[in-house]
C-alpha cells in the first residue's frame, strides 16, 4: 500500500524557479534512494536527480548548478528545487523511491504519477 504523491508543478516563465516535493505513505519499513525523472513529449524518460540514504548525490548533467536535491527522513519525503529554468526543462516530473514496505524482506521500486513543469519563453 506505498504511495507517493507530488506537489510543486506549475507555469513559469524562463529563468524562474520551482520546488518540487515527493511524499511517502503507507506501510514503509525503510526508504533507501530517492529520486526525480523527466519525460518530455517524444523522448524517454531521463535521471534528473538521485540521492542515497547515506547522502551521496547525483544530477544529470543539463541540470547541475541549477537543481538541487534533498531528502527528509522523518518525513519520508524528497524534494527537488530547480532554479534557473529554461524552456528545455518542461517535461513531466516523476519521482521515485527504492522502498522496503512493513515487514517485508526485500525493497521494491515505486513511482509517482507525475507532475507538469512548463517552461515558456
Amino acid at each position: 500500500q506505498v504511495q507517493l504523491v507530488e506537489s510543486g508543478g506549475g507555469l513559469v516563465q524562463a529563468g524562474g524557479s520551482l520546488r518540487l516535493s515527493c511524499a511517502a505513505s503507507g506501510s514503509i519499513f525503510s526508504i533507501n534512494d530517492m529520486g526525480w525523472y523527466r519525460q518530455a513529449p517524444g523522448k524517454q524518460r531521463e535521471l534528473v536527480a538521485e540521492i542515497t540514504s547515506g547522502g551521496s548525490i547525483r544530477y544529470a548533467d543539463s541540470v547541475k548548478g541549477r537543481f538541487t536535491i534533498s531528502r527528509d527522513n522523518a518525513k519520508s519525503t524528497v524534494a527537488l528545487q530547480m532554479n534557473s529554468l529554461k524552456p528545455e526543462d518542461t517535461a513531466v516530473y516523476y519521482c521515485k523511491m527504492i522502498v522496503r514496505p512493513g515487514s517485508a524482506l526485500h525493497q521494491y521500486q515505486y513511482w509517482g504519477q507525475g507532475t507538469q513543469v512548463t517552461v515558456s519563453s
